[in-house]
């Protein structure tokens, strides 16, 4: 039997250090851990996708919580039956010690519990994937309504914007010329010349071949 683990977090910026603390008393080899830096609103990942080629039957994968396999309901179920009926591999959850399919129950009582078990957990994992979405476009809501600018903010201009714009503006510099004098790019120095013109540049003089 081969023992394998899968690790998620969300983003690059969050830290996996829980998770593998957690793993260390199984001894998994390094080159069997397979961890995500992404959503768990689906299953297709690039980690885990390696992950699902090299299960094989009888081996073990060990997650720490259902919520790191995914965050998706009906996705987690397929999942779920895919690694235990198809490829015939076991699953351990370490938070949930009836998540564990080493443990042959032997009577249907215990197989609709452990059932049940994973149903509600694949429930709340997806419950808070949906609150975290509904927190996120509250919050950004709120910023609007608080006249708050999102996104990236945008490039400063350096201070011969002006000076650089009126050679441009009598012919001397094509506006490719103006964006690299200016070291932004092409569509960043249009939009900021449209925008100190009033919007009145015409593309065939100012995108022409003057360069």
């Amino acid at each position: 039997m081969r023992k394998y683990a899968y690790i998620r977090v969300s983003t690059k910026e969050q830290n996996v250090d829980r998770q593998i603390l957690a793993l260390e008393p199984y001894h998994i080899l390094e080159k069997n851990i397979y961890c995500d830096y992404q959503s768990g609103k689906d299953f297709e990942r690039p980690e885990y996708q390696k992950l699902l080629r090299k299960l094989k039957e009888g081996d073990l994968l060990i997650v720490k919580s259902i919520d790191r396999l995914g965050r998706n309901y009906n996705d987690i179920l397929s999942q779920w039956q895919y690694i235990t009926k198809e490829i015939k591999a076991d699953i351990m959850v370490l938070d949930m010690e009836l998540l564990d399919t080493r443990q042959k129950t032997g009577n249907l009582t215990g197989t609709l519990i452990a059932d049940l078990v994973l149903q509600i957990f694949a429930y709340v994992a997806q419950m808070e994937r949906e609150f975290i979405c509904q927190r996120q476009a509250e919050g950004i809501a709120a910023a609007r309504r608080k006249g708050k600018k999102l996104g990236r903010p945008e490039k400063e201009m350096p201070d011969e914007f002006s000076k650089i714009c009126r050679r441009c503006k009598q012919g001397e510099l094509s506006t490719r010329q103006t964006a690299e004098l200016l070291g932004v790019s092409h569509s960043t120095f249009y939009r900021k010349y449209r925008k100190m013109l009033g919007g009145s540049v015409s593309n065939s003089r100012h995108f022409g071949t003057s360069e």
